[in-house]
């Protein structure tokens, strides 16, 4: 699926982000360099889903330009508040930033992870995860995503199951405790939005 293009950067390596202790108190501030190098420092960071009123959800498949996972389809978007910036304000901003959209979000819940990419870095993160609703258009931004697509909850699962090795390891994380520890609380708030 193809969508207007935006070819705003607004990724950097040098870009501060916050360094979390495992009860995610804010300790410190690093590079996103470094902060992905090796094992990882543990940082803050968020996934968000986007669904549409048929209930498909927004999956992005990150661009060719990604150090970690390069082409491997996604969540609807997922980043790393700044020094300084409330998640709150994250989140809305990356929306924007990666996929032109504008909606309010959920928080569901948080956790704890750390996964390896190759030999090239790590993923070590306390992430919190976000729901939203939106059906307006979307406009992806080339420099963090390569495609997207709607999906049903049903082919979603599917997906999963028989071609994992095609998912980040974050989204698989979160989107088995949605499904089996938060789903009737998001199809309750679906249904109400």
């Amino acid at each position: 699926m193809r969508s207007d293009k935006q070819d705003k950067i607004v990724s950097f390596d040098n870009e501060l982000l916050i360094l979390v202790d495992d009860q995610d108190r804010e300790i410190g501030y690093d590079s996103k360099f470094n902060c992905h190098r090796g094992k990882g420092i543990l940082h803050r960071a968020f996934s968000i889903f986007i669904f549409n009123d048929q209930g498909q959800i927004l999956m992005q498949k990150r661009s060719a330009q990604k150090k970690l996972w390069p082409l491997f389809w996604s969540n609807s978007c997922c980043s790393h508040p700044r020094k300084a910036e409330k998640l709150a304000d994250a989140t809305l901003r990356r929306l924007e930033e990666e996929l032109g959209i504008q909606t309010d979000l959920k928080f569901i819940f948080k956790f704890q992870y750390q996964s390896p990419y190759l030999q090239l870095g790590s993923e070590n993160e306390f992430c919190s995860v976000y729901i939203g609703k939106s059906n307006g258009p979307v406009r992806t931004n080339p420099n963090e995503i390569e495609d997207f697509r709607f999906i049903s909850v049903e082919d979603l699962d599917r997906m999963i199951r028989d071609n994992p090795d095609q998912l980040t390891p974050w989204f698989k994380m979160e989107w088995e405790r949605m499904r089996n520890e938060y789903w009737e609380d998001i199809v309750h708030y679906l249904n109400r939005n």
